[in-house]
């Protein structure tokens, strides 16, 4: 099997930061709200600026943790390795892939651009791992 490669996806990640500016400009506001402050508006402009802001320092390095499938691993970024014979559970995230190791430990392949994609390829790797410890 060759190596499949699973890079992150700008479109995806700006998508996910758009969904965290939404909840952060509804929560600011909520805030000034509740404390009775007579500028509730301006708790979306900072929610806005904020996320806005973690997400453009962010997306370079973001954009660099580039996850592959191997015949018997997954490599993550910061040499991290997963046996495919150790991975339980494959769970979305929305556009994140959580892999879950029957050690308990997570991990996550962040703003892929068909987060079921790589499920259904993560999945079929397992597969071909279990028919061929079969034979």
């Amino acid at each position: 099997m060759s190596e499949t490669v699973f890079p992150p996806d700008r479109m995806a990640y700006w998508r996910s930061h758009a969904w965290l500016a939404v909840i952060a400009m509804v929560g600011a506001m909520g805030i000034l709200w509740v404390m009775g402050n007579p500028h509730v508006w301006t708790g979306a402009i900072g929610g806005l600026a904020a996320i806005g802001l973690r997400g453009g320092y962010l997306m370079s390095d973001e954009m660099t943790r580039v996850w592959k499938l191997g015949d018997t691993t997954i490599n993550g970024p910061d040499q991290q390795i997963i046996p495919l014979a150790g991975v339980a559970e494959l769970n979305r995230l929305g556009s994140t892939v959580q892999i879950v190791t029957h050690d308990g430990n997570k991990y996550l392949i962040k703003y892929q651009p068909d987060a079921a994609a790589t499920i259904a390829t993560l999945q079929n790797a397992l597969s071909t791992l279990s028919e061929r410890s079969r034979v």
